[in-house]
């Protein structure tokens, strides 16, 4: 999972895909943000024009957003970008949803930012529009996230294949997998998948690790000493070795997560996520 507002060029786009596909990992997800969190210098490609270029690029690999937010752009505009690069991907793209958080950025490009409780109503509105608007027969993989809230699990049991919450432990990855199965048997249902996205920094050794956390840090305008970093966030995150980060996602398993994706902040690092392909993804398999 790329944060694409972060400086991510046309050409680490690609690399990044193709270093995807070469090595086995099987899906790309991406930020669908305009301003950076770190530096407002940095350029940021638009999330569904990126995804459709990449759909032509690729033959593999499953492409989607985490998340779209419901207050950048209208339900039909919405359904009719994700539709068209899914059919370009010849049926590879998923959609996510969400509410928006980032007031900054609201202000800055001029969207309208309304209270949480107005976001939330949106969402529910938006999720239903975008399936009425693809037609009788879903064509996208539709992600709703959320951090397990009742505001954002009930619309998810509802109208969306999969829920997807945020940088949570273990334990509160169960909590919410409780509250997501009880909304899917409300609403009659069989249980949707619960994902996680999560940060995550792996490498053959305590100090490649270390070195990657400390690029990963640097880049985010941070001062953290990578061991504090890595003993800070390893709880609610994939950080280590091999053997660390597989265990690592061996908990989120038994916790009930379905799949994991993994922020990959230092872009350029193409190394990083053919380890995952090739080293992490088999112990885990």
């Amino acid at each position: 999972m790329i944060e694409g507002q972060e400086g991510v060029s046309w050409e680490d786009w690609l690399g990044l895909a193709r270093a995807c596909e070469e090595h086995g990992v099987a899906a790309l997800f991406r930020s669908d943000h305009y301003l950076s969190q770190t530096d407002p210098a940095r350029p940021a490609l638009d999330a569904w024009t990126v995804i459709a270029a990449l759909a032509a690029q690729t033959e593999r690999l499953e492409l989607g957003t985490l998340v779209s937010p419901v207050t950048f752009r209208p339900a039909a505009v919405l359904a009719n970008a994700s539709a068209t690069a899914n059919e370009i991907a010849g049926g590879r793209v998923s959609l996510g949803m969400g509410t928006g958080w980032m007031e900054a950025e609201h202000a800055l490009f001029g969207f309208p930012f309304p209270e949480l409780k107005t976001r939330l109503r949106l969402l529910e509105e938006q999720l239903q529009d975008v399936r009425r608007f693809w037609g009788d027969e879903p064509l996208l993989h539709l992600i709703v996230g959320g951090s397990g809230r009742s505001g954002t699990v009930r619309p998810a049991a509802k109208w969306a294949d999969e829920y997807n919450t945020i940088f949570a432990t273990p334990e509160e990855c169960a909590e919410r997998r409780e509250r997501l199965l009880a909304a899917c048997a409300l609403e009659g249902r069989p249980p949707i998948p619960l994902s996680l996205m999560t940060v995550c920094v792996i490498g053959r050794t305590s100090d490649e690790v270390r070195e990657r956390i400390r690029r990963r840090v640097e880049r985010s305008g941070q001062t953290t000493d990578p061991d504090e970093y890595k003993a800070a966030r390893a709880r609610a995150g994939v950080i280590g070795t091999f053997e660390e980060a597989a265990e690592q996602l061996r908990a989120y398993e038994r916790a009930g997560v379905g799949r994991v994706m993994l922020q990959h902040l230092d872009h350029r690092d193409l190394e990083m996520v053919a380890l995952i392909g090739r080293e992490l993804a088999p112990l885990v398999a």
